[in-house]
């Protein structure tokens, strides 16, 4: 049988199945180019040749080692010596591991479509006596894969910028990459998932991550919904007939979403000063107050005013969305109610609310997706303070994502903010997943 000989043709010498028993010379010698490229990317990169010539006795992976072997074996050990103009770099060894990785598989792929192709050419000759030409086969699978070839540059960048950080901070959630093993000083080692084991066992990290998970699911839930109801509630006095110069306060309400969110935070954090802010000034003037209140330095007086300034800066969001859908909501609905004696309350709650909820669902749940992210939200106004003594390096506002970056910047405990990271990521990639299955595009696949 043709397809068997072909394909064991192409196993051990790639393209040769299709150059031979195929007669598809171009194809087989693209296979054939693969398979050199992949080799000689390995012996030109290390010291292979010279090994072979005798001229390296005391040959070593890790100083002799081409991109791949040298790439896998730095994967796996993350190094075996410290110090010197040779030392390793634990952490530059992970990345060019993954890297190499990355590479091995997609000339994996190759080879496998390699060993399909000849496979298939082969069943071709069986069945009908004869194979298409290279030229043919080229146009064909071009002409069926066009949109993977455009997408090939974006596949590349997405790899590297993407995928290649996720890669690493899961990996580092494996290994006791902290501030007693940093390197070239020190070598990094696997440690399993004792990173893990520590986050929900120690008593002072398992005290601090739940503590700090409890407030991110609050903070994520009533910063979302609030922002959520209150935009609902400005568009729906925007859309009353009543209303006079819509166009005017529509303007002046977006004014908080048009300003960047940075800048009107940095404000927020002079005009809530717990000694010289604006706002505590004006209201000991006015009698409405005897004494300075803790806007930020307060435990629970700071949760307040976060939630309070993210009300600000995210209801406009929600309040432009759902004008939109107010202003096309089929008038029909509501004279039919109407006429069967429903009233205005009734209406709301039966027609409008149902469906804005349904055109908005979709915005309304990666809002709340980027809120547990919500970094800038958190420490450029309180910078995840004020500081908690039974707390493990964060603050009383802190969330996952600000703990994250302390741990990270401050801390040097690289180990345990990637296990965070992936339970971050976890999460994030769940809510988004689910919501992603149920758009009209998903469904229509």
């Amino acid at each position: 049988m043709r397809k068997h000989k072909a394909l064991w043709l192409s196993v051990f010498l790639w393209g040769s199945g299709q150059f031979i028993i195929c007669r598809q010379k171009m194809k087989g010698l693209f296979f054939f180019m693969m398979q050199l490229v992949f080799i000689g990317i390995e012996l030109f990169s290390g010291y292979w040749i010279q090994y072979a010539s005798g001229l390296i006795p005391d040959f070593s992976i890790r100083l002799h080692g081409g991109f791949f072997t040298k790439g896998i074996w730095g994967l796996i050990t993350l190094g075996e010596k410290t110090g010197g103009k040779y030392g390793d770099h634990s952490a530059m060894l992970l990345i060019r591991g993954v890297i190499a990785l990355f590479v091995i598989i997609l000339f994996a792929l190759i080879y496998l479509w390699n060993l399909k192709d000849a496979y298939y050419s082969g069943l071709m000759i069986d069945k009908n006596g004869t194979c298409i030409n290279t030229k043919e086969a080229f146009k064909r699978f071009y002409s069926r894969n066009f949109p993977y070839f455009i997408l090939i540059p974006i596949g590349i960048l997405f790899l590297f910028i993407v995928v290649m950080p996720i890669v690493f901070s899961v990996l580092t959630a494996f290994i006791n990459y902290n501030r007693d093993h940093l390197p070239p000083g020190k070598l990094l080692s696997w440690v399993g998932i004792s990173n893990f084991r520590k986050l929900f066992t120690v008593p002072i990290w398992s005290h601090t991550f739940l503590k700090v998970i409890i407030w991110t699911i609050l903070w994520t839930l009533i910063g979302t919904f609030s922002t959520y109801f209150f935009g609902m509630l400005q568009a729906l006095i925007l859309n009353h007939k009543a209303v006079r110069c819509k166009n005017i306060f529509r303007t002046i309400l977006i004014l908080p979403w048009a300003i960047p969110q940075m800048v009107s935070l940095l404000v927020f954090r002079n005009l809530l000063n717990g000694q010289f802010g604006p706002v505590n000034q004006a209201l000991l003037k006015l009698g409405v107050i005897s004494e300075n209140i803790p806007f930020l330095s307060d435990p629970l007086i700071a949760k307040i005013s976060i939630i309070v300034v993210n009300l600000w800066l995210g209801f406009p969001v929600f309040m432009v969305m759902m004008l939109g859908v107010l202003a096309n909501l089929d008038q029909s609905l509501f004279e039919a109610a109407a006429i069967d004696g429903a009233g205005k309350y009734q209406s709301f709650l039966k027609i409008t609310l149902p469906l804005v909820f349904q055109a908005t669902a979709a915005n309304l749940i990666m809002s709340m997706a980027g809120n547990f992210n919500a970094f800038g939200a958190i420490y450029f106004l309180t910078q995840g303070g004020p500081n908690n003594p039974d707390m493990q390096f964060a603050g009383s506002t802190d969330i996952l994502i600000s703990w994250i970056y302390k741990l990270t910047l401050n801390q040097q405990m690289y180990d345990i903010a990637a296990v965070m990271s992936v339970l971050l990521f976890a999460v994030i990639g769940a809510v988004s997943f689910w919501n992603f299955r149920r758009t009209v595009s998903f469904k229509e696949l």
